[in-house]
């Protein structure tokens, strides 16, 4: 009985150590894991770069594209091993011998924490720099080339609008967490930044194994466990190149923006902010940087998404369509002005214009008294309870033209606005309020804040009789897709056969020539039946703010358009000539008034705008 049990010991033990031997076995040599956990303590991985997606415009003309460019790195610790010509380096780099020696310093006082690792000795070396130096390579222990790609601005379409790659840091590694690594390039605004998930593509990497004297002994595997990188997508964007470079060149020495729109899809064909960040500076903008944060005129925000304006008379076509829809204005209804509107001890003032005028002549010659009449019979119509209730239905039809809130577009930074409501006026004045109180807001003024693209969507809104498309940059295109809310229309609150009541006095406005009380004759172009409004918006800061809307041709129109210049005094003076010349460039190809255009590109009003904090 001893003896059987003694037996069944011993196949218990033989057993177990067959199943080590199999598991042994396995890991030796089956199983290559443990393998390659080991050796991963002998790897290094060199990263190799993603060419970064090309960026084109609506038309197929590249307007960011790419160049080679190396960085050199060092491994310090090869580097301390050996000694070399420190001349001799710094001549095939075209460096300072002094820039050498600081780098070397650092290296061997942070020795012990940089360990084996590789760091960056050289950024952006042209391919002309670095083969001088790969011809002498040898001679630097520690040193090797990474190859990587840069960004290559083909047009001036503006920094602004195209945005800036710089290396990411830890503040940006934490709100990418896992995304990015040291080294790592990454779009930090404008379309760079909006797109930066389908434009940066995917890194890839070679593995090289190191001896027990930590030197580079060949490739890992012969290179079989390597990675290659998977370039960014590109991109089609919406923008006309020709046109945005023509909105750059007309904004030289101002302040202000031009947006324009195609109204029929809401593709955004041309975004300027003025001043703006020189393309030449986005290649190397750490460099730039301290140059373009002490510009006064902060070249930085984009003032076309992010400034918060008044919108100034452009804004009467908003509160003509509401009264219009409300009933309590039709295109016949006359009223007088008599160099403005008078209420109580006020008045709020008009410039000479033949008196009464209809609906139409009020747009045309852009009357002040005509729309304080028109907001008070908004806002004072007995169908409504009070001013309250029909203040917030007045705020209802604005917001559904846009206003007051972010229009959704795929470019980043876009500031809401401000559209004032009752509980705003009630907190201010204490609930005593009126109609007089806020009669501003009849002609754009007051507390109505936004931005170029609002009223350039406003152009667009009345173009397509009632109706928008979120403006957009992007455009659908292989292997990128957009939100389906850009395809979607969205309708105002006024019935879509109000609008060609106020269609009407734009036309006159800019086709009815001088002396006809025509505020914008000067944007006429034989041919292309440009509908506009002009705004002259009052600015705490100086002049008056410049403004001008329009959308071309009258029937089917291509174009709608925003213009808006700080201290550009009457509308009249700087954006409509500009809108007019936007407009002829994009439909024609060409302008037909040299003069005009030379005018524009040399004006210089950048010095009547007061400095920002």
């Amino acid at each position: 009985m001893i003896l059987g049990k003694d037996k069944r010991l011993i196949i218990g033990l033989i057993c177990f150590a067959m199943i080590i031997v199999a598991k042994l076995f396995s890991i030796q040599v089956l199983d290559d894991s443990y393998k390659e956990s080991a050796d991963n303590q002998a790897m290094v991985y060199q990263t190799i770069y993603p060419s970064r997606g090309i960026i084109y415009d609506r038309n197929g003309k590249i307007l960011v594209g790419n160049r080679v460019v190396y960085d050199i790195m060092v491994t310090p610790r090869e580097m301390a091993k050996t000694e070399f010509d420190t001349l001799a380096l710094a001549k095939a780099l075209n460096l300072e011998v002094s820039f050498i020696k600081e780098k070397f310093d650092y290296y061997r006082k942070y020795r012990s924490r940089i360990g084996w690792q590789s760091q960056v000795f050289l950024k952006h070396v042209s391919p002309e720099d670095y083969a001088k130096f790969a011809e002498i390579q040898f001679k630097f222990p520690g040193f090797r080339g990474v190859q990587r790609t840069t960004r290559d601005y083909r047009i001036n379409a503006g920094g602004n609008l195209l945005g800036y790659c710089s290396e990411v840091d830890d503040n940006y590694m934490q709100k990418h967490p896992g995304e990015y690594r040291k080294g790592d390039y990454a779009g930090r605004t404008g379309i760079e930044a909006a797109m930066e998930k389908e434009l940066r593509g995917e890194k890839g990497y070679n593995i090289y194994l190191r001896g027990s004297n930590n030197q580079i002994k060949g490739r890992y595997k012969d290179g079989e466990m390597d990675k290659e990188a998977v370039p960014g997508k590109d991109i089609v964007t919406c923008i006309d190149a020709d046109l945005q470079n023509y909105g750059q060149r007309l904004m030289s020495n101002k302040v202000g923006a031009i947006v324009a729109i195609e109204p029929s899809s809401g593709e955004i064909l041309a975004l300027v902010s003025s001043p703006c960040i020189d393309v030449n500076m986005l290649d190397n903008f750490g460099s730039h940087y301290s140059e373009i944060v002490a510009n006064k005129y902060r070249p930085m925000f984009n003032r076309a998404v992010a400034a918060s304006y008044p919108p100034g008379s452009v804004f009467k076509l908003v509160n003509g369509l509401i009264g219009l829809q409300e009933g309590v204005l039709t295109p016949q209804t006359r009223y007088p002005c008599h160099m403005g509107y008078t209420y109580g001890k006020k008045k709020l003032g008009c410039h000479a214009h033949f008196s009464p005028m209809n609906m139409e002549e009020s747009i045309m010659a852009s009357c002040n008294g005509y729309y304080c009449y028109v907001f008070k019979s908004i806002l004072d119509n007995p169908k409504y309870a009070d001013i309250r209730e029909s203040f917030d239905k007045w705020g209802e039809y604005v917001h559904s033209f846009g206003f007051g809130q972010k229009l959704g577009s795929d470019f980043p930074s876009e500031l809401a606005g401000n559209i004032p409501t009752s509980a705003f006026y009630d907190k201010r004045y204490r609930k005593s309020w009126n109609s007089n109180t806020v009669l501003s807001l009849s002609i754009g003024q007051g507390e109505i804040g936004c931005t170029p693209m609002h009223i350039a969507n406003l152009a667009a809104t009345i173009a397509n009789r009632g109706w928008y498309k979120i403006p957009h940059i992007i455009k659908a295109s292989e292997g990128i897709e957009i939100d389906q809310k850009y395809y979607e229309k969205n309708y105002t609150l006024v019935d879509t056969l109000n609008f060609h009541k106020v269609i009407g006095g734009m036309y006159r406005a800019v086709n009815a020539g001088p002396g006809s009380g025509a505020t914008a004759w000067a944007g006429a172009v034989e041919g292309l039946d440009i509908c506009g409004k002009t705004g002259t918006a009052q600015n705490p800061r100086g002049d008056d703010n410049s403004v001008f809307i329009c959308f071309a041709p009258k029937d089917d129109p291509k174009i709608a358009i925003a213009v808006y210049i700080e201290n550009g005094g009457f509308g009249a003076s700087w954006a409509v000539p500009m809108a007019s010349l936007m407009v002829e460039k994009y439909l024609r190809g060409e302008v037909s008034r040299p003069e005009l255009e030379k005018r524009m590109m040399n004006g210089n009003l950048i010095h009547k705008v007061k400095p920002y904090k």
